[in-house]
Parts: C-alpha cells; sequence; structure tokens
C-alpha cells in the first residue's frame, strides 16, 4: 500500500485493515475505516472527508468508485461486496455479499440488501431500498428477479479473484520506469 494516497483530513484519519491493497492513484480521505483483505482500484475515492466510511472485510472498489457521505452522516459497505467500475455510493448502507455494477447510482439513505445485484448503470434512488437477494436494474432501479444460487457460485469466484488481488498486488507491482 503506497501512504501517498491515504490521507488524513483535520484529524480524521484513515484506518486500513491487513492485506488491504490500496492503488497509489485511489485517495483514501478522512474518517474512513477499510477493513481486511479489500482492493482498492486506480481511481478510486474514497472520501470521509466530512462524513464517515466504513467499509467491511473482502470489499472489491473498482477503477473509478466514488464512495462518499454527507456531513455528520455515514456510508456503510459490507463484507464481500463489490462496487463494480465507475459506481457511485453517497450515504447509503451496502449489505454484506451485494454486488453494484458498473456505472451504478446508489443514492441518500437508500439500502441495498445482503446478495442484492444492482444491475449496470442503474440508479438506486434516495431511500429506495432493494431486499437481500434480489436483482434491480434500471432508471430509476426496479427489482426484476431473484438472485439464484448460480449467481452466487458466479459471484464468489469474481469476489476471490479482487481479494486475492489485494493481497498479491503489493509485491506483484514492478516499477518499468524510472
Amino acid at each position: 500500500m503506497s501512504a501517498m494516497a491515504v490521507y488524513e483530513f483535520e484529524n480524521r484519519v484513515p484506518k486500513i485493515g491487513k492485506n488491504t491493497y490500496i492503488s497509489h492513484s485511489a485517495s483514501v480521505i478522512g474518517l474512513v475505516t477499510i477493513g481486511k483483505e479489500c482492493y482498492v482500484a486506480p481511481g478510486a475515492v474514497v472520501k470521509g472527508d466530512y462524513g464517515e466510511i466504513r467499509i467491511g472485510d473482502g470489499v472489491s472498489v473498482q477503477d473509478n468508485v466514488v464512495v462518499h457521505a454527507r456531513p455528520g452522516e455515514l456510508t456503510v459497505i459490507g463484507n464481500n461486496v463489490t462496487l463494480g467500475h465507475g459506481c457511485i455510493v453517497h450515504n447509503a448502507v451496502i449489505k454484506d455479499e451485494a454486488v453494484i455494477g458498473m456505472g451504478a447510482i446508489v443514492s441518500d439513505y437508500a439500502v441495498v440488501g445482503r446478495w442484492a445485484i444492482i444491475g449496470e448503470g442503474a440508479v438506486v434512488k434516495q431511500s429506495f431500498e432493494v431486499p437481500d437477494e434480489k436483482i434491480a436494474v434500471g432508471v430509476p432501479a426496479k427489482v426484476i428477479a431473484d438472485v439464484k444460487a448460480q449467481h452466487k457460485e458466479e459471484l464468489i469466484k469474481f469476489k476471490a479473484i479482487y481479494r486475492d488481488l489485494a493481497v498479491r498486488y503489493p509485491d506483484g507491482l514492478k516499477k518499468i520506469i524510472d
């Protein structure tokens, strides 16, 4: 983990768990807690400058994801959550094992249930709740189906890839140009 990616802001100091990788081009700022074996990809911004962010264990925060909270409020990301490339989670709760698709937006006070899947580009509007083990897609997001065992089996494999990357990245990255 590069220390340059993690910033204290006005005595709000990030806490980073064991075997968590944070890209040198990601930004983790302020009152942020990130659990163990998380992967924070290039371009991701996890910002607890005036709100607070809590991220559990085994979370994949992919490229260009934005996680933020309102002043004095809280965004919570559970364990083994996948935050797909370019998604935004703002002042919301994402429960364990959920998947937020690429480019999706989860807005203020929304709750995404355990093992729920939010489709690519969906907009989960303010205060909307996606129940456990449901698939929601569209703008605004609507629940369209149940998460089935086959979905979980496939997603467990993808989640393991990022958890493994979190452990491998620090030793595997080599600078090739001085």
